[in-house]
């Protein structure tokens, strides 16, 4: 009875420990795509504020993989510019969500990215992700938002839009960490009034 119990006891341990590097191993496996938003900046222009900013993106191969098929990949870019508050909710000021879209043309062979009416070309992927992740004189407020004097606070990100995801893709992107693809929050105090 005993040698039994120990068998069982070491046959446990061994399946815990393949459990354990199993899931450790599952997060190098996935591929690790990710957005990690570099620099924002606002900048004056004519008789409003203008966003540049710059995003690093990696793909995974899987999401390489959608896209090299024809899967259209939407991406959001959101700003918010807002007025702290000592005691209550910041008080918003303007919000802004601007609409980006990633293909691959197979006939052509070029990946397309997609701004408004805006269409862009270009031969490999790293050259489109390049476009699609440097955001530049994007119109985010008015001038007319803001008064000199007072401290602001902005918030700028950039995430994949999940719910505009082929709807065979969408099953995947339920299990999938690789499709939950958002870059951090990134916070600043923008001067405004130079």
């Amino acid at each position: 009875m005993m040698v039994f119990s120990m068998l069982c006891c070491k046959k446990i341990k061994q399946f815990l420990v393949i459990c354990l590097l199993a899931f450790l191993a599952t997060p190098a496996l996935a591929g690790n795509s990710s957005l990690n938003v570099k620099s924002a900046e606002l900048e004056s222009f004519e008789d409003g504020y203008v966003l540049n900013a710059d995003v690093d993106a990696k793909f995974s191969n899987s999401i390489e993989e959608a896209v090299n098929r024809g899967f259209e990949l939407n991406f959001i870019f959101e700003f918010q510019l807002s007025k702290p508050r000592k005691y209550w909710f910041d008080d918003e000021v303007a919000t802004t969500i601007h609409r980006v879209s990633l293909t691959y043309h197979a006939l052509s062979r070029q990946y397309l990215v997609i701004r408004g009416d805006q269409q862009k070309t270009f031969v490999r992927l790293d050259e489109a992700l390049d476009d699609l992740t440097y955001i530049h004189n994007l119109k985010v407020f008015q001038k007319s938002e803001v008064e000199k004097g007072e401290v602001y606070k902005a918030v700028f990100l950039m995430r994949l839009d999940t719910k505009k995801l082929p709807k065979s893709l969408q099953g995947e992107s339920i299990s999938l960490d690789d499709w939950k693809l958002s870059s951090q929050r990134f916070e600043w105090t923008p001067n405004l009034f130079k």
